[in-house]
């Protein structure tokens, strides 16, 4: 009898219903950490800085739209949407425990110039400790009156003076931060109708005095120039020397502050001295890199209040993603120079 022949039937896999492939991401990231590193490398060039800044901000929210569509594909929106959460909740939890141990509002930023080279670069991410007590920060202290320092803590005279180098030729004055030949340094008091060069000795009437020097600045290329600098600031028969020793702070800007109409809200500073009115305190401050005291730059004085706290530690070039991200992407002017002290 003849034996019946039966179809052999292959099983079928089942259907994972319509998954699709990921999309590859690797040459993303590559690319990613070759635009960051060129980025970094080419910042001095204001045109190229712009570009690549623009493009590593681009293509990071192109490898976190690919991200979420490949753990989308591959686990399910209702898992990733999970994961999106568990991330955001972690990344709360290590930013409120980092507060109640630092002891501030603000634990970690970014410096976000060059004022602060070569202590500080711009893209710097630093960790910051809150103020409890003004003994934290290491900087000369100055009793003054309270008149007094309201008078240096408003916008008074003593804010519109800066060192200076000028020279005056047919009657007509010419001013610089370089000196530049045949130019001399002095103070200059600036004002909306123009401004003119204070006569030595003169300069008792203000609260604060203010002596000019010198100082040599390199640039990029290796060349060197001099530059009309602040030597040293007397106020109630103190005089102070900037010491490169004291605190850095970072701090508040206010609506009035020059900083702040420039599109600074917040400063990385070294603290120069402190006013001492009552327990009111005041931190008269300074960038390393720049020739003059944040106040002879129309910036007032920042109460303890206004302070974030001081910096206890950096990583250099992690804050350029914060940078990049805030649309901060061109390099700011004074980035092609360094103060030699």
């Amino acid at each position: 009898m003849a034996r019946r022949k039966t179809k052999a039937i292959r099983k079928q896999q089942p259907s994972r219903g319509g998954e699709k492939a990921p999309i590859p991401t690797l040459p993303l990231y590559a690319l990613l950490i070759i635009l960051f590193i060129l980025y970094i490398v080419l910042q001095r060039i204001r045109e190229f800085s712009f570009i690549l800044g623009l493009a590593v901000f681009f293509l990071i929210i192109v490898i976190i739209g690919l991200e979420l569509v490949n753990g989308t594909n591959e686990e399910g929106y209702k898992k990733s949407i999970f994961e999106i959460a568990v991330a955001i909740l972690v990344v709360v939890v290590v930013w409120f425990a980092l507060q109640a141990i630092l002891q501030t509002n603000n634990p970690v930023d970014v410096v976000p110039s060059c004022s602060m080279l070569p202590t500080l670069s711009r893209g710097d991410l630093i960790v910051l400790h809150g103020i409890q007590n003004i003994s934290q920060i290491h900087a000369p202290i100055i009793s003054v009156s309270t008149a007094l320092a309201n008078d240096i803590a408003s916008f008074s005279e003593s804010s519109s003076l800066s060192c200076v180098a000028y020279n005056y030729s047919a009657g007509m004055l010419s001013i610089s931060q370089i000196v530049k030949p045949g130019y001399i340094v002095g103070l200059y008091r600036s004002s909306p109708s123009g401004g003119e060069i204070v006569p030595y000795g003169t300069e008792s009437s203000y609260p604060i005095k203010y002596r000019c020097g010198t100082r040599e600045i390199k640039y990029a290329n290796g060349t060197t120039a001099e530059e009309a600098y602040t030597n040293s600031i007397s106020i109630a028969n103190t005089t102070i020397s900037g010491d490169r020793g004291n605190t850095i702070i970072v701090y508040r800007t206010l609506p009035e502050d020059q900083f702040y109409k420039e599109g600074d809200l917040y400063i990385v500073h070294r603290v120069y001295a402190i006013l001492n009115a009552s327990g009111e305190y005041y931190m008269l401050t300074k960038g390393d890199n720049n020739p003059g005291l944040d106040m002879q730059y129309m910036n007032v004085p920042s109460n303890q209040s206004e302070v974030s706290g001081y910096v206890v530690a950096s990583v250099p070039y992690l804050g350029y993603i914060k940078l990049i991200i805030s649309g901060d992407l061109s390099q700011p002017a004074g980035c092609n120079s360094t103060v030699i002290h």
